[in-house]
C-alpha cells in the first residue's frame, strides 16, 4: 500500500501542474534550482566546439546519439545529462522507459523555431527544460482539425470560405521561464504544432500558465516591461517580455526505437496516436 499510495501523492502533484483546457499540458516552475542551471549551462558550454551543429536561425548539440530516419545511433549520455533525465523521468512517470536523447537548442534573443512536431521515432511524450530567457511557446493545432471549407458551418457571413478551427483544437501559447519545465503529451504531442516567433520582443497575454509563471524569481524580473506590466492583472497594459539574453532549451525523449524500447507495448500503442498523417502531410514532422 505504501508503494500505491505514494504513486497516487506522486500522480496528484503532477496533475497540480497541469494548465489551459488541455489536460495533457504540464508546467512546472523551478523545476531546477539557479546552481543546477549554471552547473548545465557550464557543462553545455564545456563541450567540444564540434558538438554544436549550426542551423539557419539556431545552433544545437545532439546527446544521446545521431537522430536519422532509422532511429537513433545511440551513445551514452554524459552523467550531467542522465542526473536531469533521472530526476525528469522519476518526478513525472510519464516514460516507459530511461530517457535515451536529449536535444540542446541555444537561441538568440530573436531567433525562434517553425511550428513543427517531433518525428515518429519518439515515444509521444516531451520534456522541455528552459534555461536563460525565457520566451513563449505558441501551440497550433494541425491542419487536418481545420473545418472543411465547403462546410456550410464553415462559411463566413457572406457565403465566402473561411476556414475555422473545430472547437476542441483552439491554439494556445505556453510562457516558458528560466528553470522551468514543460511536459507535453496525448492530443498536444499528435495534434498540434509548436513554435516559437522570431522576435525579441513577445506577448505572453492569454498563456495558459501566465498566472504560474509569473510567480518569478526577483533575478528573472528584467525580462519584463515595467512591474506595473507584470504585476497588474485585467488592465490594459501590455504585457509583454524582452528576450534580452540567450536562450537554452534541453528537449528530453525517449527513442522508441532503441534497444529495449523497441519491444515496449506501451511506446507502440503510444505510438499509434502520432502516426495517422498521410505521407504527403508528413513535412511537418521535426526529427530534430
Amino acid at each position: 500500500m505504501g508503494v500505491v499510495n505514494r504513486m497516487m501523492e506522486e500522480k496528484e502533484k503532477l496533475d497540480s501542474y497541469k494548465v489551459g483546457s488541455l489536460p495533457t499540458v504540464i508546467y512546472i516552475p523551478d523545476f531546477i534550482t539557479d546552481s543546477e542551471q549554471n552547473f548545465l549551462l557550464s557543462n553545455i558550454y564545456g563541450a567540444p566546439a564540434s558538438k554544436w551543429k549550426l542551423l539557419k536561425n539556431r545552433r544545437l548539440q545532439n546527446w544521446g546519439g545521431v537522430v536519422h530516419e532509422k532511429g537513433l545511433l545511440p551513445q551514452p549520455l554524459p552523467p550531467w545529462l542522465t542526473n536531469l533525465t533521472q530526476k525528469i523521468s522519476e518526478e513525472s512517470r510519464l516514460f516507459p522507459s530511461a530517457i535515451n536523447h536529449v536535444l540542446i537548442n541555444e537561441y538568440l534573443p530573436n531567433q525562434g523555431i517553425m511550428p513543427h512536431q517531433d518525428g515518429p521515432a519518439y515515444f509521444p511524450v516531451v520534456a522541455i527544460l528552459s534555461l536563460g530567457s525565457p520566451v513563449v511557446m505558441d501551440f497550433t493545432p494541425h491542419a487536418r482539425f481545420k473545418l472543411d471549407p465547403q462546410d456550410v458551418n464553415g462559411k463566413d457571413s457572406d457565403g465566402g470560405e473561411d476556414k475555422r478551427l473545430d472547437d476542441d483544437y483552439l491554439p494556445f501559447s505556453v510562457l516558458l521561464m528560466p528553470r522551468s519545465l514543460l511536459i507535453f503529451k496525448d492530443k498536444a504531442y499528435s495534434d498540434y504544432l509548436h513554435g516559437i516567433k522570431d522576435c525579441a520582443v513577445q506577448c505572453y497575454d492569454g498563456a495558459v500558465n501566465e498566472m504560474e509563471a509569473l510567480k518569478h524569481n526577483e533575478s528573472d524580473r528584467p525580462y519584463f516591461g515595467s512591474e506595473e506590466s507584470v504585476e497588474t492583472m485585467g488592465k490594459e497594459e501590455s504585457k509583454d517580455i524582452s528576450r534580452t539574453s540567450t536562450r537554452v532549451s534541453l528537449t528530453c525523449r525517449l527513442d522508441w526505437t532503441l534497444g529495449k524500447s523497441r519491444n515496449c507495448h506501451t511506446c507502440i500503442n503510444q505510438l499509434k496516436l502520432t502516426c495517422d498523417f498521410p505521407p504527403k502531410k508528413r513535412q511537418n514532422w521535426c526529427l530534430l
